[in-house]
């Protein structure tokens, strides 16, 4: 009885408007249509409030999201999204089929891992973003022609799709180029139709300031 009621509450996710890992795990929620809660945690405000003692208890790393959930915190927002995967109906965010699995992982690895944090170092840096935002994109291009159907991998949004919008996002607010990437361009303006992409979008969120409200 105990464990039902945990998995009855509303999750709870502790992120911030304009975060590119809090943006994946909306998505996520979104495509499943679980309904959560938002705290956000405002990573300028009072110099950030990720680094108080508070938040180091939900998040040790202090970063964001942090998402509590069926009695649980967890965070890194490609684990959350494959726990929500596999614990919640709905769409499957990853597929059935191990090699489509496999590339759908391939794709947000290497957005997560191999663009995402390296853009960050020089967040303050236009340049700086520029150029790996352009290295990531120059790698992701060539794989996306080979693996993307309507979306990503095939004609099924998965994990990798959640992954791509927000990092073209970011390559937008940093000035790139994206019409270089004409497969990326065609599925993020795709996916960009899709009401749980725009529910989910910086623009719309609880924190978001009234100056970037769409």
């Amino acid at each position: 009885m105990h464990l039902s009621l945990v998995c009855l509450a509303k999750p709870v996710l502790h992120g911030y408007f304009r975060s590119s890992c809090s943006w994946r795990v909306r998505i996520a929620f979104a495509l499943k249509g679980i309904e959560y809660d938002q705290v956000p945690v405002n990573l300028i405000k009072d110099g950030g409030q990720q680094l108080t003692e508070q938040y180091k208890t939900l998040n040790p790393m202090q970063q964001v999201p942090a998402v509590e959930m069926d009695g649980i915190t967890l965070s890194q927002s490609l684990a959350v999204i494959q726990y929500i995967d596999e614990t919640r109906p709905g769409p499957r965010l990853l597929p059935a089929d191990p090699k489509k699995r496999a590339q759908v992982r391939m794709i947000s690895d290497l957005i997560a891992s191999g663009i995402q944090p390296l853009q960050k170092i020089g967040a303050d840096k236009v340049q700086w973003s520029q150029h790996f935002i352009d290295r990531g994109f120059q790698a992701l291009e060539p794989i996306l022609k080979q693996t993307a159907g309507k979306y990503c991998v095939g004609d099924e949004i998965s994990m990798a799709d959640i992954c791509l919008v927000p990092q073209v996002y970011n390559a937008e607010r940093f000035k790139v180029d994206v019409g270089q990437y004409p497969t990326i361009k065609r599925l993020n303006q795709t996916l960009l139709e899709i009401e749980a992409f725009k529910v989910s979008h910086p623009s719309s969120q609880p924190d978001t300031p009234a100056d970037l409200r769409a």
